[in-house]
């Protein structure tokens, strides 16, 4: 860290969750598939889905309230908002925007980013940078998304994994150099296909063609993506704990992205993590893209699992086809609650 740097650390976190629950049985009345089919293969027992009245917006701004509370900023002092989404409100303007007026955050900068379930990661990455650079003293950062949106509920392969929710987390300087300690982020464009919405963009725009081919759908190539993350996993975790300058021992809590039970399961095994210090929830939500790791780092320090002091490791892969991982260490800033 050079002399005009500082740290940066979390001060607050929250997240937001529909109240409707659909579970694995309900989904038997859907599509040909079973609950023992779901929970053997992916982990997922029930998730969560937005009713028709709500957008990602709302329950970003439901997060974001939350975290603010718990930091004890208002939403006048924070200067910059970054949304990390793929179900936008709309194409534009940004979610980042609409949220900016609703909180009240009088001309906080604000943008969205886009980068499927790495994007909590990648946004809380670029977040560090203002905040360690001194351009800005408070910056709010989002992951929220609506994948129940996207899910074509005819395809069985895909609609068993997604849910919708948001998290949230509260950026200003810590009291010394430590907070968020090293981040690690990479992307495979070559394998980009294996993981996309194939309309909707300038190459395909929307017409009668492409929504009768259903290509305004989420598609997903769930082996390839299945090698992909396991490996992408393991690698960027263990850049970023090299660039921590600590080791494997030295984490307290592992935050892998809940996509998978057995991708998590392979990527703990392969990185010597003991089952314990791994903390798991997709079996409540499923895969809620980039809100995944904040809404279970925000779970996992309400139920005290950890708080001051401890190192936590996040990983998340996705759309890219990308990869992420950070590693955070806990300061007093993050109360208790």
């Amino acid at each position: 860290m050079t002399t005009d740097e500082r740290g940066v650390s979390i001060w607050g976190l929250g997240r937001a969750l529909p109240e409707r629950v659909l579970t694995n049985r309900e989904l038997e009345t859907m599509v040909d598939t079973s609950d023992e089919w779901i929970k053997t293969r992916t982990g997922i027992s029930e998730r969560r889905i937005a009713d028709e009245h709500t957008a990602t917006s709302d329950l970003c701004y439901e997060a974001s309230v939350q975290a603010l509370e718990r930091a004890a900023v208002p939403a006048e002092s924070v200067e910059l908002i970054i949304v990390a989404t793929v179900t936008p409100d709309m194409v534009f303007p940004s979610t980042a925007s609409l949220l900016q007026d609703r909180l009240g955050a009088e001309g906080a900068a604000a943008f969205d980013l886009q980068v499927g379930c790495t994007g909590f990661l990648y946004a809380l990455a670029v977040a560090e940078q203002f905040v360690r650079s001194s351009a800005y003293e408070t910056v709010l950062v989002i992951a929220g998304d609506l994948l129940s949106r996207i899910t074509d509920w005819e395809d069985r392969a895909t609609c068993v994994l997604f849910g919708d929710a948001a998290g949230a987390a509260v950026l200003r300087p810590s009291g010394g150099d430590d907070g968020i300690l090293a981040s690690y982020l990479g992307n495979d464009g070559s394998g980009a296909h294996h993981l996309q919405m194939p309309a909707g963009g300038s190459r395909h725009p929307a017409r009668m063609e492409t929504v009768k081919k259903r290509m305004h759908y989420l598609k997903m190539n769930g082996r390839e993506v299945f090698k992909f993350a396991v490996k992408a996993m393991g690698d960027s975790a263990a850049e970023a704990v090299r660039r921590a300058g600590l080791t494997f021992d030295d984490i307290d809590c592992y935050i892998p992205h809940q996509a998978n039970i057995r991708i998590i399961d392979a990527s703990a095994k392969r990185l010597g993590i003991p089952r314990e210090r791994v903390y798991v929830n997709i079996d409540r939500y499923g895969n809620t893209s980039g809100a995944t790791v904040p809404v279970a780092l925000t779970e996992a320090w309400e139920d005290g699992i950890v708080g001051p002091g401890d190192n936590v490791l996040a990983v998340t892969f996705g759309a890219g086809l990308g990869w992420a991982a950070t590693v955070i260490h806990l300061t007093e800033e993050l109360r208790h609650l």
